[in-house]
């Protein structure tokens, strides 16, 4: 009895600490990160003229061509313009591929109109389609730019408000690239050639041609600037914000919006490496020349329309009279497809680009459950049922350990009617009582704590399909059969409207659908496969652990919920299995009819 406890305890601890981290840690951290928001409005006033001083960069979004000393990214008016007219305000190259649409401003050669064809808003497909980048006029401003640094001799070099010129009737595709050419007022000639690939990287060729009688110094720039958050509230299990690697070697490192708020970071100087901002599904970032040392900056603007922004500086490099320099960018913007990032990795040797995507602690079994499943769905087209083969699979890799577990559970059992002596004789004796136990496990070969490393070793799978379902944009409007038209999204059905049978809506925290009621039952079914505990305490908690599952587990991913149902189904097959192996009485169905018995009159 000992041995099923400790097993069922295993689960709920399992379940408990993500349950304690959704329900207890993020509204608190929510309702948090509102008060230090107004309270930050309320100081902008303050930093204003702090940020000023502290940060004296040219002004960001005027029409000037000159950029001199350091990054752009100052002092900027708060945008009040819709869409449509921030659009028309400048001339503009369409962009237009399988993948995405949109437009590079010819004014800096920004990339700031950006929508990703393949994904809608909702999992309705009349839906928008996602929108990634808008100008720097608009309340959701968010944009990449690419330039240079100079000085007086260099004179006007590309930045913010450099006007590029470009061929008529250009039009970026994943087949044809555009060059885009500016001459400064020193006679230095800037031309720059973008090409896209038929998903989302954008590479920006500059080459510089110094046709000056003097030596010109410049440095490279890029930047990734946005004005709000995501307008989810974030979560525990992903990291929306900064992130990089700054070195061919170095490590990730993550900063959420928040933390920047309060301080900027600035890495130490590198060669190769990456940064940008990243949403849960969808993310911008640079990869700078990754043979030139550079240094990137993330940080909180609050002066005038405030921002976050991603940048880098490269060090400085001379231009030769009568010489050329060249430098390639790259330039992610979209959906983090894992396969599609996978690949970027080994075409670009980007170091450590995959950690785009937030795998987690355990991303050493995150990543290859991933790859399972989508294996799986390359083969049956439906990740719900991908999701069903993979676990599966995860049965039968943990067989032997389960089948060690139930041999213990079952020897538990045939040594019951002698712990009832041992107890019935020792009374309460415990030392006695313990050693005496021992003695018997000795005698009959048995491990009293075999039947808990099962259990122990699948919590880390557990958190894993977690943090797959809930990461992965795979997983993101994926259907399943019926109902379930998005694993990533809980089970939209109630019981308390039958179902949708009745006319009414339900509150959000009344969504207990069919998924989680199939899952509390099959786990009553388990519970019932061993005997009921004689403590009363332990009997109570778990005759209402399936109840309090349900309805807590209601709120998670369909997915992730559809898992635990179709385990819970394979672990009672499974235990049945072995255990009639071994001779050991199946409980189920003496349980089950317990349960359900009505019980005799106390006699007074």
């Amino acid at each position: 009895m000992e041995k099923n406890r400790n097993y069922f305890i295993a689960i709920a601890l399992s379940v408990v600490i993500v349950l304690a981290w959704q329900f207890l840690y993020m509204n608190p951290r929510m309702e948090a990160q509102r008060r230090a928001d107004e309270a930050l409005q309320a100081q902008q006033a303050q930093q204003q003229d702090a940020a000023k001083k502290g940060q004296p960069m040219t002004l960001d979004g005027i029409n000037s061509a000159v950029t001199t000393g350091n990054l752009p990214g100052q002092t900027q008016a708060e945008a009040t313009a819709t869409r449509e007219q921030a659009l028309s305000k400048s001339p503009r190259i369409a962009i237009d591929t399988p993948a995405v649409s949109g437009s590079i401003n010819l004014v800096g050669a920004r990339f700031d109109d950006l929508k990703l064809r393949e994904y809608h808003e909702t999992v309705d497909d009349s839906s928008p389609i996602i929108t990634l980048f808008s100008p720097a006029d608009t309340k959701d401003g968010y944009f990449t730019e690419l330039g240079y640094v100079g000085n007086e001799a260099s004179g006007a070099v590309p930045g913010p408000g450099t006007r590029w010129t470009a061929a008529d009737g250009q039009k970026l595709t994943h087949e044809t690239p555009v060059t885009l050419t500016y001459t400064n007022d020193k006679g230095i000639v800037f031309t720059r050639k973008i090409s896209i690939d038929e998903h989302y990287m954008l590479s920006v060729a500059d080459k510089i041609d110094n046709t000056t009688g003097a030596p010109v110094s410049l440095a490279s720039y890029g930047r990734v600037t946005r004005y709000n958050k995501p307008v989810t509230p974030a979560v525990w299990v992903i990291h929306e914000g900064f992130l990089g690697v700054a070195g061919k070697d170095g490590s990730l490192s993550e900063h959420t919006y928040a933390n920047i708020e309060k301080e900027a970071v600035t890495s130490d100087k590198a060669t190769g490496g990456w940064l940008g901002i990243t949403d849960k599904y969808w993310a911008s970032t640079i990869v700078p020349p990754q043979a030139t040392p550079y240094q990137s900056r993330f940080t909180h603007f609050t002066d005038g329309q405030p921002r976050y922004q991603a940048d880098y500086k490269g060090d400085d490099f001379i231009v030769q009279p009568g010489q050329s320099s060249e430098m390639t960018n790259l330039v992610f913007a979209g959906a983090k497809e894992v396969p599609l990032i996978d690949a970027y990795v080994d075409q670009y040797s980007i170091p450590h680009f995959d950690l785009m995507i937030d795998w987690g602690w355990f991303y050493f079994i995150t990543k290859p459950m991933f790859k399972l499943m989508d294996f799986f769905f390359r083969h049956v087209g439906n990740f719900g049922v991908a999701i069903l083969l993979t676990t599966v699979v995860v049965k039968l890799v943990f067989f032997p350990l389960a089948s060690k577990q139930y041999k213990s559970m079952a020897n538990m059992k045939r040594m019951q009617p002698k712990m009832e002596e041992l107890k019935a004789k020792h009374g309460d004796d415990r030392m006695a009582l313990q050693q005496a136990m021992m003695a018997l496990y000795k005698e009959e070969k048995i491990n009293p704590i075999a039947g808990c490393w099962p259990v122990v070793l699948q919590i880390p799978i557990f958190f894993s399909l977690y943090k797959v379902i809930y990461t992965t944009i795979e997983m993101r409007h994926a259907p399943f059969f019926g109902w379930i038209q998005d694993l990533s999204a809980p089970d939209p059905t109630s019981l308390f409207n039958l179902f949708g049978l009745l006319p009414y809506d339900v509150p959000h925290f009344m969504l207990i659908g069919v998924w989680p009621i199939v899952m509390g039952i099959t786990m009553f079914l388990q519970m019932r496969m061993n005997p009921t505990p004689p403590d009363p305490t332990q009997a109570a908690i778990f005759t209402w652990m399936p109840l309090i599952f349900t309805y807590m587990l209601a709120s998670f991913p369909a997915g992730l919920v559809i898992y635990w149902a179709w385990n819970n189904t394979l672990s009672v097959t499974q235990q049945a299995i072995i255990m009639k192996r071994h001779g050991a009485k199946i409980e189920l169905f003496d349980n089950l009819k317990g349960v359900f018995k009505r019980k005799p009159a106390a006699t007074k």
